[in-house]
């Protein structure tokens, strides 16, 4: 548990709050709703539920009207890209939202404050908190400027592993495979170190909270590492 500075947090988010409990609220996990056994509070969740929605409809909209050209199936594909566990989760820790989360002691033990899980509830929480205290416009401005930039970047994380699968191809190589490096933490909270290896040869490590996120990462992180190498090679 933080004794979290309100005017800090709402300088992140840039929205400053007219109910201020609706920002605890969107802050208190419930394991931390649990161990105060405090039945006049609760937990981020419903919060959470909303501001699922409102994402929903935010970044359905903007990806319709700035991909005229793009059918039905791809916009689809391109919304469940940018708010996946991993964007959102990133966004999060750039507003530096687990460091404000309420947590119980035993949750703060185990490393939730820094769970992508937890980040990624978070900025649906806080969303729809938004929503809740000014409506609509506030919510989309949140949802804009921290998570509908840099959409091409963004997008790449979800599809990775078949991105980096396509360009090897084109590259003329035949095989991507990966290993695992090491595996750490309890059960409840593991971290998992893969390399993504081209035609046997070592391309990028990445980590994550289960083997499938780390494979992702790796792809992702060689994905990054060749577009920079075509870059300096065209300069």
């Amino acid at each position: 548990m933080l004794n979290y500075n309100e005017q800090e947090l709402e300088n992140n988010i840039q929205y400053v709050f007219k109910d201020k409990s609706l920002l605890k609220q969107a802050l208190s996990h419930s394991s931390f709703i649990n161990e105060m056994k405090n039945k006049g509070m609760e937990s981020y969740e419903r919060l959470e539920y909303l501001g699922d929605a409102v994402l929903e409809l935010i970044s359905s909209e903007f990806l319709f009207n700035e991909y005229k050209d793009m059918p039905e199936g791809k916009l689809t594909k391109l919304r469940a890209s940018i708010v996946c566990e991993f964007t959102l989760s990133s966004v999060s820790r750039m507003l530096h939202l687990g460091d404000y989360v309420l947590l119980s002691k035993g949750e703060e033990m185990t490393g939730g404050r820094n769970r992508d899980s937890i980040l990624c509830d978070l900025f649906e929480s806080v969303l729809g908190a938004i929503y809740l205290d000014g409506g609509m416009e506030p919510a989309e401005k949140y949802v804009k400027t921290f998570l509908l930039t840099d959409i091409e970047h963004k997008s790449l994380f979800y599809d990775a592993k078949t991105t980096l699968q396509e360009i090897v191809q084109k590259d003329g190589k035949s095989s991507v495979t990966y290993e695992l490096v090491s595996e750490s933490g309890p059960d409840h909270n593991k971290c998992y170190v893969m390399n993504v290896l081209v035609d046997g040869n070592k391309l990028a490590t990445g980590k994550g909270s289960s083997k499938k996120n780390a494979q992702q990462m790796a792809a992702y992180e060689a994905i990054l590492l060749l577009k920079k190498s075509a870059v300096d090679e065209a300069n």
